[in-house]
């Protein structure tokens, strides 16, 4: 589950699968002849790793067969769901039934039908007017809708039937939203689950194990029967009591709870010997090292669409039976534990269902820890910490290490299985501040386990010390007299509203550490306004306060050149309107200007006597092309060197945003946003095509943030025809990097040449990625280039 989460509360449309606030079961036979509930009640759950706002929210009720009379009822809500969280809301009592629903998170006093009806879950407390499927599904207030028996208003191919006085109709465990509600939901015996996870009768039994027997007499049922031999418990869904374990690891914020650890392990290495349990908004009441019972219902959490699950325990009620015990071992993590193998496959389906293989690839070994305290010793730190208390480390120290200290990420079949991400359930002590290299020196230990953001990670109880290694920031040497100097450097949404902290440390990048190069291609330069979205596209205020603070750092008086978008069209933060932009040393090189270049206008090349030319500069390349669908387009400028035409291509492809995640649960994972830069990346190579095909010796650097691998489709589409060369690969191998993510030094940013770029010096300039303390997430890069040395 995650460490920690926030509040949010933006509804999705009903009409969109919602990933968050889902109505989770539905049960109107509350108080009815038969039924063991005295009341009828919703259950909300949230599928996101993010709390749910539920604030001015409402639960709203409609009969099955709705007439021009027929209203919908209203019970208004406050509070929040979290993430992987219940909240229950209890509705109209009837005279029967022997048990009552766990304490509410709120309640109304609405009559359910047992058999048919809709549940809305709205944003408002605003009687909706719809009175059909269609209607419903053109409001935008509901966020999640529900119709049981044979209602008309319904999401899907239908309403979920079974509904009656002994059923309810639920999802299933990882709440997965399809806006099918016959596919999505079930008929079952109701089981509601409030906010504080509890339950009806909490502890009393169930399918998954023995309800009877002594409340200090361990049940029948085992942790390593509820992990099981695969990613899946066989036990999900189920009730289990008075389960044993050892407290190995208590969470006080964020998603609540304790992890407990089996000390008598079965023989069966597939099989986990911990487990989460999460005790909901309560504060766990239990320590390291109390010796407990617990009951609970087995629960498989998605933390994303495409994670991989946690499997815990949810509602849990626990008998303290001692405490100070000794813990149990930890499992060492090291390069003779942790298999080479990283996952195995399933054609990109789930794997799920395989049986783990602990001794063939490492994420089946950190799946079969899962819950369990793990250890390692004296570990380098390959991802620095980060502002949420993380940073990552490598527990195979010789698995492709960069010449800094990271870890290298150089092709798809090796994502580096030594890499793991280290939190701190000590929440009093301060987190380290570590920069790659650095060293995690003496023992970490602590509960395995895992969140969306980065896979498996060590909740640690006891941290190593963090030794310095040094590690510091990279200057360029200065281009000599005869040498164009050309850089790229992604500047993480710079807008003229942000602090002057963040321009002078920005800037001192450009001046000292990049030497002032001649010209200087900058990614994700915001409009004046920032995020604000009224409509402002101009970048002058901007420009003005970074070039000011590049010439505070003793660097040039840049001028610059570039093209603002259309209002919202070039993807990125929302309003902020981000865009590439040529600064430039007047004194060292001069811009061709030629006017008539705009946002949607495209720039070509025109064949001349002298060589090629462009029509438009700056210009954009084909602007209108479906490839360039809310993303950035490519800015083109013609530039003068000694009497050389230099011609510069600045790029931001679309982000990898929508690609599954290495760690996920389906294998291998898709990278669905290729698709889009391979197009963009055709585009690019088409253009240069057209520039060389009017001068061969044309001398064109390509650059920017293409956010994509060297080994990519995307750079292989861009290059076809020889056409460029990327720079990156004329570096040793270990030296190939400009960004750090999950733990893995990668090529995202790039320069490259055409062909008649023959005598150069390239260099990537460390001075962001590898460390805690950031200017930007990009490393910039630079190129020197003998112009009256290359081809003519």
């Amino acid at each position: 589950m995650a460490s920690t989460f926030a509040i949010t509360s933006l509804p999705a449309a009903y009409a969109t699968p919602s990933a968050t606030a889902v109505i989770s079961e539905v049960y109107g036979g509350g108080g009815n002849s038969g039924a063991t509930l005295t009341r009828d009640f919703v259950e909300l759950g949230n599928a996101g790793s993010a709390g749910y706002d539920l604030s001015g929210y409402s639960v709203q009720y409609l009969p099955g067969s709705a007439s021009s009379s027929s209203a919908w009822q209203v019970t208004a809500l406050s509070g929040s769901v979290a993430p992987g969280g219940r909240f229950l809301v209890a509705e109209g009592a009837g005279s029967g039934g022997t048990t009552a629903l766990p304490t509410p998170d709120a309640t109304g006093s609405i009559a359910m039908s047992a058999t048919t009806g809709t549940i809305a879950l709205v944003s408002g407390t605003t009687a909706l007017s719809c009175k059909t499927a269609a209607d419903c599904a053109a409001d935008s207030r509901i966020v999640d809708l529900v119709g049981y028996g044979s209602a008309v208003v319904r999401e899907g191919s239908g309403p979920v039937t079974g509904a009656s006085n002994t059923a309810s109709v639920a999802r299933g465990s990882a709440l997965a939203d399809t806006d099918d509600n016959a596919v999505d939901l079930a008929a079952g015996t109701p089981s509601p689950v409030n906010s504080a996870g509890e339950t009806p009768g909490s502890g009393d039994g169930g399918d998954g194990g023995d309800g009877g027997g002594s409340p200090t007499e361990p049940g029948t049922v085992r942790i390593h029967d509820i992990q099981g031999a695969t990613r899946l418990s066989p036990l999900a869904g189920q009730t289990v009591t008075r389960v044993p374990g050892i407290v190995t690891g208590v969470r006080t914020s964020g998603s609540k709870g304790y992890w407990i650890q089996d000390p008598t392990p079965d023989a069966d290495s597939r099989t986990s010997e911990g487990v989460f349990v999460y005790t909901g908004s309560a504060a766990p009441a239990v320590a390291v090292g109390d010796s407990v019972l617990v009951s609970g219902k087995v629960s498989e959490y998605y933390p994303s669409s495409t994670s991989q699950s946690v499997t815990e325990l949810t509602g849990p009620t626990a008998t303290v039976l001692s405490s100070g015990n000794a813990l149990p071992a930890a499992v060492a993590l090291d390069p003779s534990s942790v298999p080479d193998g990283y996952a195995p496959t399933a054609d990109g389906g789930s794997i799920e269902s395989l049986a783990l293989e602990p001794a063939v690839y490492a994420q089946d070994f950190y799946e079969a820890s899962e819950g369990m305290r793990v250890t390692f010793a004296d570990a380098r730190v390959v991802g620095a910490s980060d502002a949420y208390g993380e940073l990552w480390v490598t527990v195979k120290p010789d698995e492709n290490p960069t010449v800094r200290g990271g870890t290298l990420y150089s092709s798809y079949d090796q994502p580096n299985t030594g890499r793991l991400e280290v939190m701190s359930l000590d929440t009093a002590a301060a987190f380290p501040s570590a920069n790659v290299g650095d060293e995690l020196s003496g023992t970490t230990v602590g509960p395995l386990d895992y969140s969306t953001y980065g896979g498996y990670n060590v909740q640690a109880t006891q941290l190593g010390a963090r030794v310095d290694n040094g590690l510091e920031q990279e200057v360029t040497r200065r281009q000599k007299s005869d040498e164009l100097a050309v850089a790229t450097y992604n500047v993480e949404n710079l807008d003229a509203l942000d602090s002057q902290e963040k321009f002078d440390r920005l800037a001192e990048g450009v001046a000292v550490n990049l030497s002032s190069p001649d010209i200087v291609a900058l990614e994700e330069i915001q409009d004046d306004n920032g995020a604000t979205n009224d409509g402002t596209v101009t970048s002058e205020a901007t420009l003005k306060r970074f070039t000011d603070a590049v010439r505070a750092a003793g660097g040039p008086r840049y001028q610059w050149r570039y093209i603002s978008p259309t209002n919202d069209e070039d993807g990125g933060e929302p309003g902020g309107n981000i865009r590439q932009v040529f600064l430039f040393n007047p004194k060292r090189v001069s811009f061709t200007d030629r006017a008539g270049g705009d946002a949607t206008t495209a720039t070509s090349v025109v064949k001349t006597k002298k060589g090629a030319r462009l029509t438009y500069s700056p210009g954009r390349i084909d602007p209108t092309n479906d490839a360039w669908d809310s993303s950035r387009k490519p800015l083109v400028g013609e530039f003068v060197f000694r009497g050389e035409s230099v011609f510069v291509i600045a790029n931001h492809f679309t982000s990898k945003g929508g690609d599954q995640p290495l760690h996920g649960r389906y294998q291998p994972p898709s990278r669905s946003s290729e698709t889009q830069r391979a197009a963009q990346a055709a585009e690019v190579n088409s253009f240069v095509k057209s520039l060389l095909a009017a001068d061969r010796d044309a001398k064109a650097v390509v650059l920017g943030d293409l956010n994509d691998y060297e080994f990519s489709q995307t750079v292989t589409t861009l290059t076809a025809g020889k056409v460029l060369k990327p720079l990156i690969t004329t570096l040793p191998a270990d030296q190939r990097y400009t960004y750090v993510y999950d733990g893995n030094s990668q090529t995202l940013d790039h320069i490259l040449t055409s062909p008649a770029v023959t005598h150069f010096d390239y260099d990537v300039v460390h001075i962001n990625a590898e460390f805690a303390d950031q200017a930007s997430d990009h490393d910039p890069q630079i190129v020197r280039i003998d112009v009256s040395r290359c081809r003519r």
